[in-house]
């Protein structure tokens, strides 16, 4: 179950014109003017924020653009990890074109471009390159060379299945989803075998809350092109429906088949998700611990992991994991994790820093052409702007209608004070029978809110029950709601 590669698609870097094979210096050029772009953006950030909020957020953009920039320069090749998306389809990972090894090859691909420089399977490949370095080091601003490069690539060889193929991972990493369905189907008419399109299209499925189409799109995948990447979605489209021992089963099927070291730490990093969403910590660290044993540069291992320790209790070394995390991929959710732990400690200045940090990411990813209305709704309605987090939400919720996008809507009504416009979007998101605490817990809170306590205290004990830890500051929430609830009887 080796990643699936074509070696004959370099991973190379574009010119800055279309029709401009890279020349020579572009490397360090690409390197240094990346940066300085990103720099730039920060900075224009900052004056924003001074504008807005005051001094504090400008040290936090600072902060974020060393993050970004620190990336760029020392970790250029992406590392296998998951993507923004909050929802948590296992996007990339083995044989998508993942990043391994994309710090060595660069050079030489590059100079492969400048030799043939109407090779439009190279300039695919580097779109792709692009984007999965974007998804793994939190940098939005590689989105418009993504897609100028795959824009070459087409213009080279119209309809070419590995440029349709990622234009559909980049619309997908944007979250433009019907987007990425289009281009996933495209592809798929020129080349029905292609394993990027396949998994694109049950990720599109999945994200646009079709779940029963994304169901049969996985079964599809699964016939055409077995492998990790496809079983991996395939677990999570059975996970979305209630059926999680099935999802397990997969799951170890495709981990006892793994050999190459990013196909083990990939999957095992999903069968840790699923055993902590389940609350069953330490099989989570269980897995946690052998993905990072494959792949100890794994972030998603990583900050699972985090996860893990804080609901075991070991609120220092989850603190160190995801300072490790947010140091290297500064995304919207080990930035919000990792400041909830710091308000459980009490390091309420340091939480806000982190909550600054979303942010000013959101800004940056706005500009690199990604919809970021999920995570603003998520990360505003518990940690700031109540009217910012409802737009975003309704917007979002305009656009596609999941059980993730059902909850952050819910969660936004209530923070707004309007829990009986939030009842019925809170009964979806645990309608399609996906189990997660935070749903229950969401759903408890509100029903309390417009006076269903029987209702109330049905949930919360769900949600504790299921996952006792699944958040430092909503598993504490809900305890104390649960309680108040119990003295009031």
């Amino acid at each position: 179950m080796a990643p699936h590669r074509n070696d004959s698609e370099p991973d190379s870097e574009p010119a800055e014109a279309p029709g401009r094979p890279p020349g020579p210096g572009d490397a360090e050029a690409e390197v240094t003017g990346g940066a300085d772009r990103r720099l730039a953006a920060m900075r224009r950030l900052a004056a924003a924020a001074r504008r807005r909020r005051g001094s504090r957020f400008v040290g936090c953009a600072a902060l974020l653009a060393v993050a970004l920039t620190a990336g760029a320069v020392a970790v250029d090749g992406a590392r296998d990890g998951r993507g923004v998306v909050a929802a948590g389809v296992p996007r990339g990972g083995p044989g998508m074109a993942n990043g391994v090894g994309l710090d060595a090859g660069v050079p030489a691909l590059q100079a492969r471009l400048r030799s043939q420089p109407r090779d439009f399977g190279g300039w695919a490949t580097l779109g792709l390159a692009y984007v999965e370095q974007a998804r793994t080091d939190g940098d939005p601003s590689r989105y418009p060379r993504a897609e100028k490069a795959l824009e070459r690539s087409l213009e080279l060889e119209p309809g070419n299945d590995q440029a349709l193929a990622g234009r559909a991972a980049l619309a997908a990493a944007r979250h433009d989803f019907a987007d990425a369905l289009a281009y996933a189907d495209r592809a798929l008419k020129a080349n029905p075998y292609n394993e990027r399109a396949l998994c694109s299209r049950v990720d599109a499925l999945v994200e646009l809350g079709r779940y029963d189409d994304a169901a049969r799109a996985a079964d599809t995948a699964d016939t055409r092109r077995p492998g990790v990447p496809v079983f991996t979605r395939y677990a999570y489209v059975r996970e979305l429906r209630g059926e999680v021992n099935a999802a397990r089963r997969v799951l170890e099927q495709a981990l006892a088949g793994a050999s190459a070291p990013a196909d083990v730490a990939y999957v095992a990093t999903q069968l840790g998700r699923l055993a902590w969403n389940q609350g069953d910590h330490p099989a989570a660290l269980r897995h946690y611990a052998r993905a990072l044993a494959a792949d100890d540069t794994h972030l998603p291992a990583l900050e699972g992991r985090a996860r893990a320790k804080a609901a075991s209790g070991d609120q220092a070394g989850a603190v160190r994991d995801l300072e490790d995390v947010v140091a290297r991929s500064p995304l919207p959710g080990p930035l919000v994790a990792l400041g909830e732990l710091y308000e459980v400690r009490g390091e309420k200045a340091k939480a806000r820093e982190q909550y600054a940090l979303v942010d000013a990411w959101t800004a940056l990813a706005r500009s690199g052409g990604v919809n970021v209305d999920l995570d603003t709704a998520l990360a505003a309605a518990d940690h700031g702007d109540e009217e910012a987090a409802l737009r975003a939400a309704r917007a979002e919720w305009d656009r596609r209608r999941t059980v993730h996008t059902a909850d952050a809507l819910a969660w936004a009504l209530h923070v707004s004070g309007r829990d009986a416009e939030a009842l019925p979007y809170a009964r979806r998101a645990t309608a399609t029978g996906y189990r997660d605490a935070a749903f229950l817990h969401h759903l408890g809170v509100i029903e309390r809110a417009v006076g269903r306590k029987a209702d109330a205290r049905r949930h919360l004990t769900a949600a504790l029950d299921l996952n006792p830890g699944f958040s430092p500051l909503g598993a504490r929430e809900a305890r104390t709601a649960l309680k108040d609830l119990e003295t009031a009887r």
